[in-house]
């Protein structure tokens, strides 16, 4: 490690001596700087590279006057110097994104340690065996600056989408493709008003459980096994921002992936009222293939059978054998029969078992009425039945660090972490610090 840090460090110091280099990041900076922005000569700046090695360099600064300072470059002795907003930056470094004064390399590790940790300190001791020795707070930094780009970046891709400039692609040509939703559930703090306590100088705080709400989006072969190839990535993300935020998220991916380009289009999640409400017009709207299915989670509809069956029957060996004949006439299709035996047991039923009966049957009926049941098809056309995937991600992304009775998250550190952990549960790491490390240059435009 220390080997390679010496030889990104020397390859560093040639490069910041070289005017070609420094005019050529100018010019790919160009697009970071106003009006107000002007030289300010030149200034030291130490880079960590791996292996916690250092290197000194030094390098041009551009920094922005505040506009209503003086003009004049060379005030006489008794006036006072322009004054600055000390917002500037140094266009070398912001070009090779090492303006927080580390390598990309360094800074995508630290960043990918502190989402994927089970927490910052545990990051911490991950990063060590890297080389890369920083305290536990700037780890943080780094984490949440680096999420918080990767954000902005997304937020930047729907306000393409809502004017109309968002390109699609053609990953999703004549694929068969499955878009997978569900929530899960994080304790998000909210400060209260009013004083800080005398003792503490902390304003108190209360926890509400939110609930994030994430999507997956894939390809299957012909066989129904997923594909997971850098030609056809996976799609993850989510958001704490609520359903309408969240579908502007889902537009912008299947619309970037060119979804109207699919072979095949399946939408499967539990029964959440807002999904099948908002989602399928939203297929609609860009113009899936006909092709289309919307199913229910096969194993949520059977657990809404077991309930049924737990309050049906008496003994246990009554309930299983009712429940797995139940759940074969479910799968294939024949929903309606399995409606008026689950009317005929209700007829017999009072009270309060009864009432569990009543409503578990009509969870089935409100589902069959959508057309949410088309198992039969669905498994014909080798494509899943249930919605482990994004049940798989809730638990890697929000459960194994996120949730928790003694966590409580700020909600925009919340919507970064998720963002973050999405990438790396997606294997698409890599492009993602790409996309952050790209997003820096910004030559000018005419």
């Amino acid at each position: 490690m220390i080997l390679a840090g010496q030889c990104i460090a020397v390859l560093l110091y040639n490069l910041s001596v070289s005017p070609k280099i420094l005019n050529y990041s100018v010019s790919q900076t160009q697009g970071w700087r106003n009006l107000n922005t002007q030289k300010h000569g030149s200034k030291k700046r130490k880079i960590v590279t791996l292996g916690n090695v250092e290197v000194t360099l030094t390098l041009p600064y551009v920094l922005e006057r505040n506009p209503t300072s003086k003009e004049s470059d060379n005030p006489p002795i008794n006036e006072p110097k322009i004054k600055t907003s000390n917002q500037g930056f140094f266009p070398f470094l912001k070009w090779l994104g090492m303006s927080e004064g580390i390598s990309p390399l360094v800074w995508s590790t630290i960043a990918k340690c502190g989402a994927i940790a089970s927490s910052f300190d545990a990051a911490r001791s991950t990063l060590r065996d890297w080389g890369i020795n920083v305290s536990l707070k700037r780890i943080e930094r780094l984490t949440y600056l680096f999420g918080e780009i990767g954000i902005n970046l997304r937020k930047s891709k729907i306000l393409n989408l809502e004017m109309g400039h968002l390109s699609n692609s053609n990953v999703l040509k004549d694929q068969r493709v499955v878009i997978a939703v569900d929530g899960g559930r994080t304790k998000i703090r909210f400060n209260k008003k009013g004083r800080r306590s005398n003792k503490t100088n902390r304003r108190g705080f209360v926890g509400e459980w939110m609930e994030p709400k994430l999507l997956t989006i894939y390809v299957v072969n012909e066989q129904g096994k997923k594909i997971r190839t850098s030609a056809i990535p996976i799609t993850n993300d989510g958001t704490y921002s609520g359903y309408k935020e969240f579908l502007l998220i889902l537009e912008m991916y299947l619309v970037n992936l060119g979804i109207s380009q699919a072979k095949q289009v399946l939408l499967i999640a539990d029964g959440a009222e807002w999904i099948w409400i908002h989602i399928p017009p939203l297929l609609k709207k860009l113009k899936c293939p006909s092709e289309t299915y919307q199913l229910l989670d096969f194993y949520h509809a059977a657990s809404h059978l077991k309930d049924f069956a737990d309050a049906a029957f008496s003994t246990d060996n009554q309930r299983q054998s009712w429940f797995k004949k139940a759940r074969k006439t479910l799968k294939k299709g024949q929903a309606l029969d399995l409606m008026r035996k689950m009317g005929e047991l209700i007829s017999e039923a009072n009270g309060e078992r009864c009432k569990i009966m009543v409503k578990e049957r009509n969870y089935i009926l409100k589902a069959y009425k959508k057309r949410l049941l088309k198992y039969n098809e669905v498994a014909a056309r080798k494509l899943p039945l249930g919605s482990g995937a994004v049940e798989s991600l809730i638990r890697q992304v929000v459960n194994l660090r996120m949730k928790g009775n003694s966590k409580f998250w700020l909600q925009d550190n919340a919507e970064i972490m998720l963002h973050l952990r999405c990438q790396w549960i997606a294997k698409s790491w890599d492009n993602f610090s790409d996309s952050i490390f790209n997003s820096f240059i910004k030559p000018e435009t005419s």
